[in-house]
């Protein structure tokens, strides 16, 4: 967990700059999908420096947490310019400091490509959701394209090796896996991008 803190902490003063073209082309629309359907107390897992922020409802009560103090330093200077009140904790994805049952949604946005273990985070996400809770979830994955996938698994060693990335993962299989009911999904660009709405025990929600 340090290394990985550390990384991102050097990471963080230039991270929004630096992914600004993939976040409009790729990311934005998705991280607005998820967060329309976060609903009371809201998790997001990994928050990184708060770019999903400004699309939460204003009944979404958020916590955001993360790895690395340096993304959440700038996550709540970015709350705080949106008015948005938020709790702030330190932590590992895969470790939550939460009881189990404690949130209404757990929201986890192009992240899991990153973690070492991710049925490990699906299943940590799921714990700390009250029954009927949503797991709202948005990554880049696997391309339904055959040749944007073929082009998937060529870089992928290399972006493993540089700063620990995966391509073709699909989170999907391990919220199903959990026995997660799978609410809605919808994929886009190619089937390069999947957000994802799941939910625990049977209540509606």
């Amino acid at each position: 967990m340090a290394a990985r803190a550390d990384s991102w902490d050097r990471l963080a003063p230039r991270y929004d700059a630096a992914s600004a073209p993939i976040e409009r082309r790729f990311f934005a629309a998705a991280r607005a999908w998820v967060a329309e359907r976060a609903v009371g107390e809201v998790l997001e897992l990994a928050v990184g420096t708060g770019r999903t922020f400004e699309h939460y409802g204003p009944d979404a009560a958020v916590t955001a947490t993360d790895v690395s103090a340096g993304m959440l330093a700038l996550a709540r200077e970015r709350a705080a310019r949106l008015g948005l009140e938020a709790r702030f904790a330190q932590a590992d994805a895969a470790r939550l400091p939460f009881g189990d049952g404690e949130f209404d949604s757990a929201v986890m946005l192009f992240s899991l490509c990153g973690v070492d273990d991710v049925g490990a985070v699906v299943a940590e996400a799921a714990r700390v959701l009250r029954p009927g809770g949503r797991l709202l979830l948005a990554d880049h994955v696997a391309a339904a394209n055959p040749l944007l996938r073929a082009g998937q698994h060529l870089l992928e060693p290399l972006a493993i090796a540089l700063h620990g990335e995966r391509f073709t993962r699909r989170p999907m299989r391990e919220v199903r896996a959990l026995g997660l009911e799978v609410v809605e999904s919808r994929r886009t660009h190619g089937g390069l991008i999947e957000a994802l709405h799941a939910r625990t025990g049977s209540r509606a929600g």
